[in-house]
C-alpha cells in the first residue's frame, strides 16, 4: 500500500476538490455520458448530493461506483475523513445522479460487512486507475494485501429509495447551450449579411 505523508493528502483533496468542480459541472451541463466515456480509465462515475452536516447546504461529489449484482456501491478512497462521507453518516438519505438516471436513495455504510472485500473490489476495479493510483491494484493483490491497502476504506451501499425527474438534476444547465449555439450562429451569418 502507498502511504501518503499529511502534505500529499492535503495536496491530494486540494487536487480532487478542483476536479470535482470541473465535474459537477460537465454534469450539469448535459455531458453526464461524456464523464463516463472511458470506464476502463477513467472508472464509473456518479454525483452524490448530500446535506452538509454542519451547514445544512447540499453538496454534490463525484465518486467512482459499481454495480454489483443490480446494487450499486461506492467508496471514501480518502476514508473517514472525507466530508462527503461524514455528511452521509449524519444524513444518510441522499441523490444520486447516475449516467442515465437521478435517483433518491439512502447510503448505508458496509465498512465492517463480512462482504466488504469482494465488494469493495469491484468498486475499486470499476475506478479505473485511480486505485492503482492510490496503490492499491485489485487485479493482483490477494484479498490479504486488498485487506490491508484499503483498510481506511469506506465502503458505502446505495440502496435507492425513489426516481426522480424535474428541475435541479443532471443536466440542469444544459439549456445554456441553446443560447450560445444563437450566437454562435448569429456572428457566423451576420459578416455574410452585412457584405
Amino acid at each position: 500500500m502507498t502511504t501518503y505523508d499529511t502534505k500529499t493528502i492535503h495536496n491530494l483533496r486540494w487536487f480532487f476538490k478542483r476536479l470535482n468542480f470541473f465535474m459537477i459541472w460537465m454534469w450539469r451541463l448535459g455531458f453526464r455520458r461524456w464523464v463516463n466515456f472511458w470506464p476502463s480509465v477513467t472508472g464509473r462515475i456518479m454525483v452524490i448530493t448530500h446535506t452538509g452536516r454542519k451547514t445544512g447546504l447540499r453538496r454534490r461529489t463525484p465518486v467512482n461506483y459499481a454495480n454489483v449484482g443490480n446494487e450499486i456501491y461506492c467508496t471514501a478512497g480518502l476514508g473517514a475523513i472525507s466530508d462527503w462521507y461524514l455528511n452521509l453518516q449524519a444524513n444518510p438519505q441522499v441523490e444520486i445522479w447516475l449516467p442515465d438516471s437521478w435517483w433518491a436513495v439512502t447510503a448505508e455504510d458496509l465498512s465492517q460487512d463480512e462482504r466488504r472485500i469482494p465488494l469493495l473490489r469491484q468498486v475499486i476495479i470499476a475506478s479505473g486507475i485511480v486505485g492503482p493510483l492510490f496503490g492499491v491494484n485489485p487485479r493482483k493483490m490477494t484479498d490479504q494485501e486488498f485487506d490491508q491497502a484499503s483498510a481506511d476504506y469506506r465502503l458505502i451501499h446505495i440502496r435507492p429509495t425513489q426516481k426522480m425527474s424535474g428541475p435541479g438534476g443532471p443536466g440542469d444547465l444544459a439549456w445554456v447551450w441553446i443560447p450560445i449555439l444563437a450566437i454562435l450562429l448569429i456572428l457566423v451569418l451576420l459578416p455574410r449579411f452585412i457584405q
